[in-house]
């Protein structure tokens, strides 16, 4: 995907990250990352898709289908923290890797690139909160309120 922008990313970003990333294939049904794993790096989705789902509960509930384009992994690897989620491949999906040892020594290197980042963080985190909403939405409002009097 060197000469094309994932769409999350922007052409600028991507240009300055194609140097460290790494091509990987996966067949269907192959684990890119496991929910409950270190973060290993963060994986940019070019051809095919990826079922991102909590294994935690069951059965597996599936959370979203990223296309190409979509950026997984980000905040954990930013973070350092576990994987949050599992994604797993759909069917033969291919992704550029970028290793979170690579991706955070870039990031000191390119502070200008970090407030990009931030910005995406910020934009996921806004959509989980509306997706949450949504989800959620339809139980809020069909319970009853409570209409207690406080004096």
């Amino acid at each position: 995907m060197a000469g094309n922008s994932p769409n999350k990313l922007g052409m600028e970003i991507w240009q300055a990250l194609v140097p460290i990333t790494a091509v990987r294939v996966f067949p269907k049904g192959a684990r890119l990352f496991q929910q409950g794993r270190p973060a290993e790096g963060i994986y940019v989705v070019e051809q095919g898709e990826v079922r991102v789902f909590l294994s935690s509960q069951k059965p597996a509930k599936i959370f979203e289908i990223a296309g190409p384009g979509a950026v997984l992994g980000l905040s954990e690897s930013v973070s350092g923290r576990d994987y949050k989620v599992t994604a797993e491949a759909a069917d033969q999906t291919k992704v550029s890797y970028i290793e979170r040892q690579q991706l955070m020594a870039f990031l000191r290197d390119h502070c200008d690139i970090c407030m990009e980042i931030v910005r995406l963080l910020s934009e996921d985190l806004h959509a989980l909160y509306h997706r949450f909403r949504v989800l959620n939405g339809a139980t809020v409002r069909g319970r009853k309120r409570s209409t207690r009097n406080v004096n």
